[in-house]
């Protein structure tokens, strides 16, 4: 597998990461690759087919869904979901274009040609869709906070505006940035970085308090964490995750759509070798996909 940070990325994030080739992964299931699929011609489908490549956007910084590992390779139920959707086209893992895509850039690096999907902990919302076409979803998460482990005085988002010196530190450009400022005394509360790997570092230094996001995505730093954070409260919100495309696609939306529905033991090996490793995550039954438009 290839890897690439778009002009985009690199302008938002500003990080040097080592990227490598991928080789095989024993821990995750096989992919199936269909032989010589046919698309009608003109249609996306048949463009990735033909080409035997697809670029990726996923993220690089998530535990459990798109995280690059030391190796330099990229993995997590993300990057699995990925994988069928490619396999499907006829696109094996090894001739995927896995591109580093934050939650800030990730309308930009489709709307630019610089992806041709974007599986990244998307949350659909009506005004992403104004710029980009989703298809699923195919995962439903929900919002919560991390704190450190012996943080007794937030415990769920309702204690923040009690605590107005409390710091709570999220993502740039994401839906949990913009939804944890109801529940805060004031915006200067709220520290954002571009990725949740910075977020996590400033709590286990003491530079902010909180941490909020996707309870699946929270949980993976938990489990990484030997014991310095946890969560707290429950879920305030639900995020359905859905595959950004090109605006207007119908056709590549209803195909991702089929792909999954078509492949559900798939998905499920999917997520068990990969966010369904992490103690506290329930299997999830993919969800009905939204109509494509």
């Amino acid at each position: 597998m290839r890897f690439i940070k778009t002009k985009a990325a690199v302008a938002a994030i500003g990080l040097s990461l080592s990227l490598a080739a991928c080789g095989g992964d024993s821990d995750t299931p096989d992919v199936e690759v269909v032989e010589s699929p046919e698309f009608e011609e003109g249609t996306k489908m048949a463009e990735l087919s033909e080409a035997g490549t697809i670029r990726v956007g996923t993220k690089f910084d998530q535990p459990g869904f798109g995280l690059q590992n030391l190796e330099g390779d990229v993995e997590g139920f993300d990057v699995e979901v990925a994988k069928i959707i490619a396999g499907a086209l006829g696109i094996a893992p090894e001739d995927i274009e896995w591109v580093e895509s934050p939650s800030a850039v990730r309308e930009q690096v489709i709307e630019r040609d610089e992806v041709d999907m974007v599986v990244a902990t998307y949350t659909i919302n009506d005004e992403r869709k104004e710029r980009i076409t989703f298809a699923g979803p195919y995962y439903v998460a929900g919002q919560q906070l991390m704190v450190a482990a012996d943080n007794d005085t937030i415990t769920g988002p309702d204690d923040l505006e009690a605590n107005p010196d409390a710091k709570v530190c999220s993502v740039t450009g994401s839906t949990p940035s913009e939804q944890i400022k109801e529940y805060l005394a004031n915006e200067s509360q709220l520290v954002l970085f571009d990725v949740y790997d910075k977020c996590a570092d400033a709590l286990r230094t003491g530079q902010v308090d909180v941490v909020t996001t996707d309870n699946v995505i929270l949980l993976g730093f938990v489990a990484e964490s030997d014991g310095e954070f946890k969560l707290v409260g429950e879920q305030f919100t639900d995020e359905p995750y859905g595959i950004g495309i090109e605006k207007g696609d119908v056709e590549f939306c209803e195909f991702i759509n089929e792909t999954l529905a078509d492949n559900e033991d798939a998905y499920n090996d999917a997520w068990a070798s990969t966010a369904g490793e992490v103690e506290g995550t329930e299997a999830p039954e993919l969800p009905d996909a939204d109509a494509c438009a």
